[in-house]
């Protein structure tokens, strides 16, 4: 239209020009106006181009991951911090050259800068006179002439579940509309999980780590899935999953879209399934749930006829009746085997259906809101048939009825049971009469052993406090006095510690002397990984071919003594992919021994330190390293069990496996705090120069903002390659951080990177990292972030950061002036301190 315009003002008068000038304006604002949202075979878009939906909330244009210089074609709501939908996700354009058209087929398509086709709906019966459409869901369409759907991208999502969009698995012909994960955050490529709804007679969500079952939402009552705790409408709103009784099972939800009320659910590159809602205020995306809160989410984590339940210790347990296939390993935490029946049912013992000469009947027990095992049978039998039916079959291991589904029963193993504190279902499984004989006086033996159990432990409690408070302890400026006290409380900590301990060592392996020490040839010096306060580190590896490292307590090591038995308390309650497992211990005599999986790259400061070494770990390593020492400190802060400080987080305490992922190590300072503590204070000072915080320095104060503190100084080495301490010498920064708040300020963020990994296009996101790093270290507590503001800063969640205030490195000139000069102690990154005294 616009060039029919054109080719009529050629030849007017200038004024009358003006009037058609004003015409052709015209006539290019209809065509803009009519074809805002179309793409028809006669127009394209081209990098940096956008189209955008009718009401303007979804875009459909060209961008580039974070840390990424490869351009994809997606589409995204509002902002393109997430992408909901990318077309050539396997196939990246390498520069700007890229476009999006209607090819000659009737095809849409995706052209490099040399015409290639590089992405295509690939639709075998298309029409060459097509046009494609992004709607106000967010789905891009490919119509005909008669305006029909013969192509959308909702039939082919990507990571995003949106509103209409609806996931299908036909049971018949296995074809399956699913969701796909990210390969990780910074590549788009189809990664190694996907979702889908699965079973046809009772619907279930599921999430697939390639081919195994990684998490699933348990059964579909109409309203909610059973294995979501306390799901409710306002929480997952407008969900439907049924059998439409043509073979195919399906998932959709639906809400109104607009730019106030909008929210989707990812199925991210971690294998997390997450709810997020746009805060159009902020204009940004928050996370509001997520399906994995803890290690029972994850599928079948205790193995077969075992229950999972977050507030147990150990999490996983047999059913009554059952006992673990491999006592070994089930010692270790390594619940997978599962567990076996104790006692043979009679119905499989006898050739009659329940009955016997010398035998009796079996029965069930009934467990309490319980995500239902997987894999269930469906029947229509009605509550009492349902029992009697399972109880008449002798295959029948277990039933539930639940009144929005009908009757449930399994036949084989019982797989990825969950004990709820709400929610949930009932669980009958059968047992042999034997079993059922031990629960009948239950409730009177709970009674006693409540009692028993509640008088123990105020004894045990009563007699601690006498030991802990058998002396006041009171703070003189006398040098003596002080040590004296000091002395009282280690060794009154020590006595706690050793307690707590003995409680906790029947959960932990307890490893032979002699099998560790035909693993290391005795403990030879050519095993020896390195050495620490506490002892050496010797490399293992068992008969069976396991490698193990093994932290051997120096007999002389006092401050070791305490560091080992808080170790065997704090790590063996903690399971999380960045924080290293402890597989078991050893004691014995005077020996002391801590067997942890062995970390085939050593610790972090080997390849950031090191020159011949540092090349190996590019940005984006570093980046992943970053990430997931954050995730692993979140999960310390307010993920486990337990709230932990770490209290010595440093380059060396973090080890890397053989993909060079982080696992954060060394436990021996951590502090457990209590449910609602957030702060407390210390006699004893304890960690490495360089990484404490100020109000811990100085005053004894610690909490998570602690870590946060470390976290930071840890991640301005990772960018800059260089020790905090490095700076020892220099009068003008004595330490990383002045050095780093000097660069800032000035803007010369090039001086402070690594050149090993410097690059221009990575400017940006090498300048947010030094950004949230300086935040972690500002003076204040409370001005710093927790863990997971910063984990969405890392991610780009959060578009404006808040500006740094000016580290404390002050301080440390303080303190390494007052050590050097007074009393020649001090740590290079590689010691930790126990004791100082400058309160």
């Amino acid at each position: 239209m616009g060039t029919k315009c054109i080719h009529l003002v050629m030849g007017f008068s200038s004024c009358t020009n003006l009037f058609f000038v004003f015409i052709i304006l015209c006539c290019y604002a209809f065509d803009a106006i009519v074809t805002i949202d179309t793409i028809t075979s006669s127009q394209f878009i081209k990098d940096p181009e956008t189209l955008s939906s009718n009401d303007e909330n979804f875009t459909l244009g060209f961008f580039s991951p974070e840390n990424s210089t490869n351009r994809y074609v997606g589409i995204w709501f509002k902002s393109q911090s997430e992408v909901i939908w990318v077309a050539n996700r396997n196939q990246p354009l390498k520069d700007s050259s890229g476009i999006v058209t209607i090819s000659e087929d009737g095809n849409l398509v995706v052209l490099d800068g040399q015409k290639h086709v590089i992405w295509s709906s690939n639709v075998s019966n298309s029409a060459s006179n097509t046009s494609c459409q992004l709607l106000d869901s967010g789905n891009l369409v490919l119509l005909d002439s008669s305006r029909n759907h013969i192509w959308e991208s909702f039939q082919q999502p990507s990571d995003t579940l949106l509103p209409g969009m609806t996931l299908t698995t036909n049971v018949i012909t296995g074809e399956k509309v699913q969701l796909t994960s990210w390969k990780n955050p910074t590549n788009p490529s189809i990664g190694s999980f996907y979702g889908s709804i699965e079973h046809p007679d009772i619907p279930e969500a599921f999430i697939w780590n390639e081919t195994q079952p990684y998490w699933r939402s348990g059964p579909w009552t109409g309203k909610i899935f059973l294995g979501i705790p306390n799901m409710q409408t306002s929480d997952l709103f407008g969900f439907n999953a049924a059998n439409n009784f043509t073979g195919t099972v399906y998932l959709s939800y639906t809400i109104r879209v607009d730019q106030f009320h909008f929210f989707i659910y990812i199925l991210n590159s971690q294998g997390q399934f997450q709810q997020k809602n746009w805060d159009s205020e902020n204009m940004n995306w928050q996370v509001t749930w997520t399906n994995q809160k803890s290690d029972c989410d994850f599928y079948g984590i205790c193995g077969a006829f075992a229950s999972c339940s977050p507030q147990n210790s150990p999490i996983c347990s047999c059913l009554r009746g059952f006992e673990p296939r491999n006592t070994q390993e089930w010692n270790r935490q390594n619940w997978t085997s599962g567990c076996v029946r104790r006692t043979p049912l009679q119905c499989e013992r006898t050739n009659s259906q329940n009955t016997s000469a010398g035998g009796k009947a079996d029965g069930f027990v009934k467990l309490q809101m319980i995500k239902v095992p997987a894999f269930a049978e469906w029947s229509s039998a009605t509550q009492d048939t349902c029992r009697s039916q399972c109880l008449q079959n002798c295959s029948c291991i277990a039933y539930s009825y639940v009144t929005d589904i009908g009757c449930m029963s399994w036949n084989g193993n019982l797989i990825d049971i969950q004990q709820f504190s709400s929610g949930g279902s009932d669980l009958y499984f059968r047992v042999a009469y034997t079993e059922l004989g031990k629960t009948r006086n239950m409730t009177a033996i709970i009674t006693i052993t409540v009692i028993l159990g509640t008088s123990i432990l105020l004894i045990c409690a009563y007699v601690i406090w006498r030991r802990a408070f058998k002396q006041p302890v009171f703070l003189y400026s006398n040098k003596s006095v002080r040590k004296k006290n000091r002395v009282s409380e280690e060794h009154t900590s020590h006595n706690i510690i050793g307690h707590l301990s003995q409680a906790k060592l029947h959960e932990l392996f307890l490893f032979d002397y002699e099998k560790l020490a035909t693993a290391t040839n005795n403990f030879h010096s050519s095993n020896k990984l390195g050495q620490g306060g506490f002892g050496p580190v010797f490399k293992g590896k068992m008969q069976d071919g396991q490698e193990i490292a093994i932290k051997r307590l120096s007999r002389a090591s006092r401050q070791g003594q305490e560091e080992f038995f808080n170790e065997v308390v704090v790590i063996s309650k903690l399971q999380h992919r960045n924080l290293v497992r402890l597989l078991g211990c050893c004691i014995e005599g005077e020996e002391k021994m801590l067997i942890y999986e062995y970390m085939p790259n050593k610790s972090l400061d080997a390849y950031i330190f090191d020159p011949s070494h540092n090349k190996l770990l590019d940005w984006r390593k570093r980046f992943s390293i970053i990430e997931g020492i954050a995730r692993g400190l979140l999960y310390l802060h307010r993920d486990s069990r337990l709230k932990i400080i770490h209290r010595d987080l440093k380059v060396s305490n973090i080890l890397l496996d053989e993909d060079l992922n982080p696992k954060i190590s060394d436990f021996g300072l951590a502090r457990i705090f209590g449910g609602s503590e957030d702060q407390a204070n210390t006699e004893r000072i304890v960690g490495t120069y360089g990484y404490m915080s100020p109000e811990y320095a100085m005053q004894g104060l610690f909490s998570e903002k602690s870590d946060v503190f470390s976290f930071g100084v840890l991640l301005l080495e990772i960018v800059s390659g260089r020790r905090n301490t490095s700076f020892y010498n220099d009068e003008q920064s004595l330490s990383l951080l002045g050095f780093a708040w000097k660069q800032w300020t000035e803007d010369n963020i090039l001086s402070l990177t690594d050149p090993r990994i410097y690059d221009p296009n990575l400017h940006e996101y090498i300048l947010q990292c030094v950004h949230i790093g300086l935040l972690c270290v500002q003076d204040l507590a409370v001005d710093r972030p927790n863990m997971a503001v910063v984990i969405s800063m890392l991610n780009s969640e959060i578009a404006n950061l808040p500006p740094p205030r000016q580290p404390a490195y002050i301080l440390w000139q303080n303190i390494f002036s007052h050590v050097s000069t007074d009393h020649g102690l001090h740590s290079i990154n590689t010691v930790t301190i126990t004791d100082i005294h400058g309160r």
